[in-house]
């Protein structure tokens, strides 16, 4: 069965980094697109970076210049590399994976979450 096994995440001081990961296995990795998205306490879930088939991704404003998001075919790892961490950027972490090409719409399945806490 499709499992998409999260690691990483936990508290980080302003300014630090961390990396998430996501480990897949159950569906042919390279052919679906990858994302992370994020839950605040008492806000909408939030797309944070997509990456496509291709190669190409996509970043929340939010985000831009601070995250990277990788993915390894041959690993079947889908990372999320934090730099700069903020105290907004607090929030639960999801990895998602969908049957797509070009553009992440409705994910198909979900990682565990991972929780990410900055302190200021």
């Amino acid at each position: 069965q499709v499992q998409l096994v999260q690691s990483g995440g936990g508290p980080v001081p302003a300014g630090g980094s961390l990396r998430l990961s996501c480990a897949a296995s159950g569906y042919t990795f390279s052919t679906y697109c990858g994302g992370w998205f994020r839950r605040a306490p008492g806000k909408e879930r939030e797309e944070v970076a997509t990456v496509n088939t291709y190669g190409r991704t996509t970043y929340a404003d939010s985000v831009k210049g601070r995250f990277t998001i990788s993915k390894d075919n041959a690993e079947k790892i889908l990372y999320l590399q934090m730099n700069s961490l903020k105290p907004e950027d607090t929030a639960m972490y999801y990895c998602a994976a969908e049957s797509c090409i070009a553009t992440m719409t409705s994910p198909d399945y979900w990682g565990q979450g991972t929780q990410v806490t900055v302190s200021s």
